[in-house]
């Protein structure tokens, strides 16, 4: 039934009711109204306009109330469940325009997402090539240089450049360090699990500790699932160690019967505290989204914060 033969239905059995009892045995009304009688018909248009209020209310325009609040909370980046289409009509009607309007922009969104993050992909890696090949073999040319001038200087002049071989090669490693960031070669050469392991050992800093747990036997995933597994795994360590003031800290890799990879990353922290999710959360939101994975955010059993992604494996994946 349509939105407007609802409301008028339900108006016209609150008008049939009233002139039912208008005309029947159990109230009348004089040619001169008495206060009792008008009190009798004040209440009862109360009474009729309150009815007709609830009904309209809880009858007439609940589902249009439910698809607001749908387009409210509607998110793009999470995957939430469709209003449920009831009836038929002109509601029922905007609300699978609305359900499929949803499925469109999150796949146009899903399509959008992936040219950005492989254009980013593929621009860290022309920075991080251009550091490593460029940048760090100037700093090594640089390196030998002083090496050579120390070596040949007085003592006083020796000490000096020593001491700015030391910073050039600090500043050498920060660049490769960074480069290695920028660019996962292990990931590439040497697979998802070393990949992560050597990311443990990269935020193992004094006053932190990750630790790393990676099944054996995982099964075998494709490129960009284990490169956003990475990117995600990256990110989270990224803001553990930037706002949780934690001191451990755990990488979980592990797989279930279902045909399932489960990442976990969990730390002893502060925890978010209810802050609103900010760009980094909504970078791995859009990450997952790329491969259909599943991402949440919680409380850990250690008191911190704990991101769990899951991704379905699929009979096409390859190692």
């Amino acid at each position: 039934m349509s939105l407007f033969w609802r409301i008028f239905l339900l108006n016209a059995a609150v008008v049939v009711v009233a002139m039912a009892l208008l005309l029947g045995p159990y109230v009348t009304v004089s040619k001169h109204v008495r206060l009792g009688e008008a009190e009798v018909v004040v209440s009862g248009a109360a009474v009729m306009l309150v009815i007709n209020a609830l009904l309209v209310r809880f009858f007439g325009l609940a589902p249009l109330k439910r698809l607001s609040q749908a387009m409210t909370t509607a998110d793009l980046i999470r995957r939430e469940a469709r209003p449920d289409v009831v009836g038929a009509g002109e509601v029922a009607d905007l609300t699978r325009t609305f359900n499929s309007m949803l499925d469109r922009l999150e796949s146009e969104r899903a399509a959008s997402s992936a040219r950005i993050l492989s254009a980013q992909e593929a621009e860290r890696q022309r920075v991080a090539r251009e550091l490593h090949d460029e940048v760090g073999q100037t700093l090594t040319a640089v390196l030998l240089q002083l090496k050579h001038a120390a070596d040949r200087a007085p003592a006083a002049l020796g000490e000096e450049l020593r001491l700015a071989q030391e910073t050039t090669r600090g500043s050498l490693d920060e660049i490769r360090r960074i480069a290695r960031r920028l660019r996962p070669g292990l990931l590439e050469e040497l697979g998802l699990a070393s990949a992560l392991r050597a990311l443990a050992a990269e935020f193992t800093v004094p006053g932190l500790a990750v630790r790393h747990r990676i099944d054996r036997g995982l099964p075998p995933l494709d490129p960009e699932s284990e490169l956003v597994l990475y990117r995600i795994a990256q990110e989270a360590l990224t803001n553990m160690a930037r706002h949780s003031a934690a001191t451990q800290a755990e990488i979980r890799l592990r797989s279930s019967a279902a045909g399932v990879v489960e990442l976990l990353i969990r730390d002893n922290g502060k925890g978010t505290g209810g802050a609103p999710e900010g760009n980094g959360m909504r970078g791995m939101r859009e990450r997952a989204l790329l491969t259909g994975a599943e991402l949440s955010f919680g409380a850990g059993p250690y008191g911190g914060t704990e991101v769990r992604l899951a991704i379905a494996i699929t009979a096409g994946s390859t190692a």
